[in-house]
């Protein structure tokens, strides 16, 4: 239609689990456009602009106060407000791990196993805004795939519950496995974790560790440990990192990559924000800051 451009995409993010696309629209105001079929159940958090979304004679209008939901086979029209535009975030969340999420929150998903949202939009929370735009930032620099893999789901799930919520359905309160089933588990993924610091592992692997599917695992894992995964796993490689440092290590370009950072600069900053110095100042300090007393 006249005024309206192309949507284009970009691939911030690809793993077993999800997708995670930048998507630019720079249409002028007017519509609705003709029918799009939707392939696959997405998840749209919007950054910029707003558009409307119509289905029949319902329609809703895409803002960045909202999360916005398009069901596999559905067959929107869009139409913009102003000459704005829009842009925003996909994702694509693997089915089965799709379902897990929802299911925890609609045990009626089963009923209806290939649409999981009942609903167009959901209410996008101040701190879920800032998390995703932070989360796009991060994914601009060399990101680890665990920790995308971690937020991405975290993102979605934390969406989807605010969705249901407002819509009026409760979660249900389901165990699944006892308390020392869960514990164990946990310690096997720490066991994988442990054997090869520098390995670039994804949420999908390590999950595989601890024979719990990606989604549950990551809440276990976090209720058991305190952290997200990926804030573990960093944990470990700095505090490997300060050993080899106290040993004399020199070449920090090799330290970083040896021990699964991306760049040298990105070990520095992340290295400085645990330890609140940089690595080559660690090393050239003569004796350890009392906030590292007992590291030897």
């Amino acid at each position: 239609m006249p005024g309206f451009e192309p949507i284009r995409y970009a691939t911030l993010h690809e793993s077993a689990l999800v997708r995670v696309q930048d998507y630019v629209c720079r249409a002028s105001a007017g519509g609705p456009s003709a029918e799009e079929e939707h392939p696959r159940n997405s998840i749209v958090l919007m950054r910029q602009g707003a558009f409307r979304k119509h289905l029949g004679k319902r329609s809703v209008v895409a803002d960045v106060n909202q999360a916005v939901f398009f069901s596999k086979g559905s067959t929107p029209r869009v139409s913009h407000p102003a000459d704005c535009g829009d842009r925003g975030t996909v994702f694509l969340v693997r089915p089965e791990t799709l379902h897990e999420i929802v299911r925890g929150l609609d045990p009626s998903v089963d009923d209806r196993p290939d649409r999981p949202f009942p609903f167009a939009a959901g209410p996008c929370a101040p701190e879920t805004f800032v998390r995703h735009r932070n989360f796009v930032r991060g994914l601009r620099s060399a990101a680890d795939p665990l920790w995308a893999d971690t937020e991405a789901l975290g993102l979605c799930a934390d969406v989807l519950a605010s969705a249901f919520a407002h819509a009026g359905v409760r979660a249900e309160v389901r165990k699944d496995a006892t308390a020392l089933d869960h514990a164990e588990r946990v310690e096997a993924a720490r066991a994988f974790l442990a054997r090869d610091l520098g390995a670039r592992v994804t949420l999908d692997e390590v999950a595989r560790a601890s024979a719990l599917s990606p989604f549950h695992f990551s809440r276990v894992f976090k209720h058991h440990t305190g952290l997200p995964v990926h804030r573990y796993l960093t944990q470990l490689r700095l505090r490997a990192a300060l050993d080899r440092l106290a040993a004399g290590e020199r070449d920090l370009t090799t330290l970083a990559v040896e021990l699964g950072f991306a760049t040298h600069a990105h070990f520095t900053e992340t290295f400085r924000r645990e330890f609140g110095m940089t690595p080559s100042a660690y090393r050239s300090t003569p004796v350890a800051p009392a906030k590292f007393a007992g590291i030897r």
